[in-house]
């Protein structure tokens, strides 16, 4: 899989770590930065990821903040993208079952080492249960559809 990772300076050490896990597990990691623990906005790293992810030029995403709130606002404003912070083995589990998410978000802050990795890789291995789930996940499409026509018909407000 290609796998688009990035965060901001407060994950700059989680993602290095999780890139080291998903090469040793095969995929492809894409490297959208930071590079360094120096101070940069997030937006411009999780748009980097939802764009990716939005245009297939990535299987998925991974991105990291502090609490991967900020990560997860931004990476959904991109078309298909499902894009939610996940905090432990389950959510991380029923993201993917039951939402089919594409970009997962974790905190640096807030998680552990060994969990995250954990995460990661049930998150990577969870498969979409499809089902009643897939109309769910079709109405979220539709609505990237019709919310983006609206955007293109509606003039842009001036400040």
């Amino acid at each position: 899989m290609r796998i688009s990772i990035g965060s901001d300076h407060r994950g700059v050490d989680v993602k290095r770590q999780i890139i080291d896990l998903l090469r040793q597990l095969g995929h492809e990691a894409m490297d959208a930065g930071t590079q360094s623990e120096e101070s940069v906005d997030y937006p411009d790293i999780a748009a980097e990821v939802g764009r990716r992810v939005s245009q297939s030029e990535s299987d998925r995403g991974i991105l990291i903040c502090g609490t991967g709130i900020g990560m997860a606002i931004v990476a959904n404003k991109f078309p298909g993208v499902r894009a939610a912070p996940c905090h432990d083995d389950l959510t991380a589990e029923m993201s993917r079952r039951h939402n089919d998410l594409n970009v997962l978000c974790l905190s640096a802050d807030l998680l552990g080492v060994k969990l995250i990795d954990h995460m990661v890789e049930i998150w990577l291995s969870t498969e979409f249960d499809g089902g009643r789930h897939t109309r769910r996940v079709n109405k979220i499409s539709e609505l990237d559809q019709q919310l983006g026509r609206m955007e293109s018909a509606t003039p842009a407000k001036s400040e």
